[in-house]
C-alpha cells in the first residue's frame, strides 16, 4: 500500500478512536457519578443558568446591555453551592466598586483621557484587596465596561441610569446562577473526600509495596532503585494537597446544600471530620515513609552476612503487613465504613506483632544496632515510628465510625 493510499486509512482510524473515546466518556458520564457526570451537569447548569438570565435582562429589562446578566450567572456556577454565594457575593461587591469608582471620578474629572486613567490606577488598586480574593480583576473590569458606558451616553443621567443597570444585570445574573445551582441537581460531593484518601493511600500503597519485594531479595539494594524510591517518596507533597482540597469540598459541598436533608444522618458532615483526621494521619506517614527511602538511599552496610539479608528480609515482611494497610485505605467505601474500620484495625494489629518479630530478631543479632554508621539502627527506629503512625491512622477512622453512628469511641 503506498503512502499515500495509506492515509486515508489513518484518518479513518483517527477518527474511529476518537469517536470511541467520546463514547466512553459519555457512557462513564451515564454509568457512574465521577467527573465526567459532574463536568455534563455543569455545563448544563451553566447553559440553563444564561439562558433565563438573557430573558430576564433583554426581554424584561430590555437592557441595552444585556449580556452583562448570563456572563455573571455562568461565572458564578461553581462546583458547590457554597462557593457561588461567596463568589457571588465578592463578584457583586467587585462590579459595585468598579462602578462606583468610575461613576465617581467620571463626575468630577469628565470623560476625557484623565479621568480613564484616574479610573484605571483606583480599580487597579482597590483590585488588590484580600477580601475580594478571585473576583478582584472583576473591579477593573467592571470600571472599564462603566466608563465606555458612560462615554457612550448622550447625558449624564443617562450615564448614570446605564451604569445602575450594569449593577443591576450583574445582581439579576448572579441570582440566576446561585438559584439554578441550588434548585437544579445542587452539586452534592460528599464522595470526593473519600477520593482524596483514596489517591494519597494508593500512592503510598504503591511505593511501599515496590520497596518490600526488593528488601526481601537476597542480593540486596542498588542505588538506581533507591534513589528512585526517594524520588518518589518526595513527590508526595502534591498528592497530600490535593487530598486537602478534597475534604474541603466535600464539607464545602454541604452548605446551603437542600440535598444533604435526604441524607439524613448517613453521610452527615461529622464523617468529614473522620476524613480530615485520616488524611492528617496519612500526611504524617508519608513523611515517615520519606525519611525510610532517605535512609534506605544511604544504606552502604556490608552485603552478603546472613543476618543483613535477615535483617532486611525482616524488615520487607514488616512494610508487606504496611502495604496491606494501605491498599486498605485505598478501598474506603462510605457505605462499608464500619466493616473497613474494623479490618484496618485488626490489620494495625497484625502488623504490630510483626514489628515485634522485627525488632526481637535485630536485637537477637550480632548487628551493631547502634553503630550510627549502619543503617538497622536508624531502620528501626523508623519502623516504630511507620508503626506508630500506621496504629493512630486506623484508630483516628474507627474514632471517627463511632462518632459518626452515636457510639462511644473505641479505646
Amino acid at each position: 500500500m503506498t503512502q499515500s493510499a495509506a492515509a486515508p486509512h489513518r484518518t479513518r482510524a483517527a477518527e474511529q478512536g476518537r469517536a470511541a473515546r467520546a463514547a466512553q466518556w459519555f457512557r462513564r458520564a451515564a454509568s457512574s457519578d465521577g467527573h465526567e457526570r459532574h463536568t455534563l451537569e455543569l455545563i448544563g447548569k451553566s447553559t440553563l443558568a444564561a439562558a433565563v438570565a438573557w430573558v430576564i435582562s433583554y426581554d424584561v429589562l430590555n437592557a441595552t446591555s444585556p449580556a452583562f446578566a448570563p456572563f455573571s450567572a455562568v461565572l458564578i456556577m461553581q462546583v458547590t453551592v457554597y462557593q457561588s454565594v461567596a463568589q457571588a457575593l465578592r463578584y457583586v461587591g467587585a462590579v459595585t466598586v468598579g462602578v462606583a469608582v468610575q461613576a465617581a471620578l467620571g463626575l468630577l474629572a469628565g470623560p476625557d483621557l484623565l479621568s480613564f486613567v484616574l479610573v484605571a490606577l483606583a480599580a487597579l488598586a482597590i483590585g488588590r484587596w484580600r477580601p475580594l480574593g478571585s473576583q478582584g480583576s472583576q473591579v477593573a473590569t467592571a470600571a472599564f465596561f462603566a466608563f465606555s458606558t458612560f462615554v457612550s451616553a448622550t447625558s449624564t443621567s443617562e450615564g448614570l441610569t446605564q451604569l445602575g443597570q450594569i449593577i443591576l444585570l450583574v445582581l439579576v445574573g448572579c441570582g440566576v446562577g446561585v438559584l439554578v445551582n441550588l434548585l437544579v441537581l445542587p452539586p452534592l460531593r460528599y464522595r470526593s473526600a473519600e477520593y482524596g484518601v483514596h489517591a494519597l493511600a494508593r500512592s503510598l500503597c504503591d511505593l511501599i509495596s515496590d520497596i518490600y519485594p526488593a528488601l526481601r531479595e537476597e542480593e540486596g539494594l542498588d542505588k538506581e532503585r533507591t534513589t528512585h524510591w526517594r524520588r518518589r517518596a518526595a513527590s508526595f507533597g502534591s498528592i497530600v494537597s490535593q487530598a486537602h482540597s478534597s475534604v474541603s469540598t466535600a464539607r464545602e459541598s454541604f452548605y446551603y446544600n437542600p440535598r444533604r436533608l435526604l441524607r439524613g444522618r448517613h453521610g452527615h458532615h461529622t464523617t468529614f471530620d473522620g476524613y480530615q483526621a485520616v488524611i492528617d494521619a496519612l500526611e504524617r506517614v508519608s513523611y515517615q515513609v520519606a525519611s525510610m527511602t532517605r535512609s534506605l538511599d544511604q544504606e552502604q552496610d556490608e552485603r552478603g552476612g546472613r543476618e543483613h539479608r535477615r535483617f532486611f528480609h525482616a524488615y520487607g515482611d514488616f512494610l508487606a503487613s504496611l502495604a496491606h494497610i494501605t491498599d486498605l485505605f485505598g478501598e474506603i467505601d462510605e457505605d462499608h465504613l464500619k466493616d473497613q474500620a474494623q479490618r484496618l484495625c485488626a490489620s494495625a494489629g497484625e502488623a504490630r506483632e510483626v514489628h515485634e518479630q522485627l525488632v526481637r530478631g535485630a536485637q537477637d543479632s550480632s548487628l551493631r544496632l547502634s553503630d550510627p554508621s549502619c543503617p538497622y539502627g536508624v531502620l528501626l527506629a523508623e519502623a516504630a515510628r511507620l508503626m506508630d503512625e500506621f496504629q493512630y491512622t486506623c484508630d483516628v477512622l474507627q474514632q471517627g465510625v463511632d462518632r459518626a453512628t452515636g457510639q462511644e469511641p473505641s479505646t
